[in-house]
């Protein structure tokens, strides 16, 4: 597709707490596919009703939708099913890989099913009877909120109760998850195939969203200084992972390296950001691929 002769939609915005994020992504986005001589506009998502969002697609008369949109309705594949029914191209993961990768328990359980390493997990509706067989520390996550929303480490039961307490304010199912003690690595993956490792390394506690949205909070080392081998194994078992959940073009494997080098799988992002904190182009950054060449690569199908 020759993305001069089209006009691009960059969809940011959206319903969820990342909202504010969501629409950083696709200025950066916009403006890059700009530089490039790219016909593009931003459309802000303000709601996810479906007639009123068929309104603003269709008013916008767009050939392609590049998806920026974080978290609800963006990355569980709602608005991939209504840009299909409108016949309108669009970037990224079909609508079941979207739903797959964004619901954290059924993507661990796709990891579990294809032997991909994940950590151990429970799930939890609410705070009763999280006392049982709790090997600490554990790592207490919404079921379906990105950017490090709502997550916490717990080393006790005061501090596993108070996690749920707040996790469960954000959403109605919690997962808690073995803390893997180790390294905090992330991959991007572009056309179907790994880019470099990213060592995240936050300055004090952990890559929480705090420490992945303000300047100096966190240290990357890109790429990661690892043996030879075993960055092989990450980038292999990173790409695994976007394969079995059916996963597009692009995507982002967030990942945590035991002390015996055993890369085990967090989550997927199938729309990872594009702000300047966002992993993804740090990680094409290290195979000398540049912000401009990131957004035409992701804006290809």
């Amino acid at each position: 597709m020759d993305l001069t002769k089209i006009k691009v939609g960059v969809l940011g915005g959206g319903i969820s707490k990342e909202r504010e994020i969501s629409l950083d992504s696709a200025n950066q986005a916009m403006l890059s596919l700009k530089r490039s001589n790219i016909d593009a506009v931003l459309i802000d998502i303000k709601s996810c009703d479906e007639r009123g969002v068929r309104a603003l697609l269709k008013e916008s008369e767009i050939d392609l939708a590049f998806i920026a949109l974080h978290g609800e309705f963006g990355e569980d594949g709602g608005v991939q099913i209504i840009l299909e029914q409108m016949n309108i191209a669009y970037t990224g993961s079909p609508p079941a890989a979207s739903r797959l990768a964004m619901d954290k328990v059924a993507a661990k359980n796709i990891f579990l099913k294809n032997k991909i390493p994940t950590p151990l997990f429970t799930v939890h509706t609410n705070c009763q009877g999280y006392l049982n067989d709790v090997e600490f520390p554990v790592v207490v996550k919404p079921c379906s909120l990105g950017s490090s929303l709502g997550i916490s480490i717990a080393n006790d039961a005061d501090s596993l109760k108070c996690g749920l307490i707040e996790a469960l304010k954000m959403q109605n199912k919690v997962i808690v998850e073995s803390y893997i003690q180790g390294r905090e690595l992330t991959v991007g993956i572009l056309e179907d195939s790994p880019l470099g490792v990213v060592e995240i390394i936050p300055k004090g506690g952990f890559y929480d969203f705090t420490n992945k949205y303000i300047d100096e909070k966190t240290e990357f080392i890109a790429p990661a200084k690892l043996d030879e081998e075993t960055k092989q194994k990450i980038k292999s078992i990173a790409l695994n992972a976007h394969v079995a959940l059916g996963c597009g073009n692009f995507s982002r494997v967030d990942i945590r390296l035991s002390h015996d080098k055993i890369p085990y799988v967090l989550e997927v992002n199938s729309i990872p950001g594009l702000t300047a904190h966002s992993l993804l182009p740090l990680s094409a950054k290290c195979c000398n691929i540049d912000f401009d060449q990131l957004i035409i690569k992701m804006t290809q199908i």
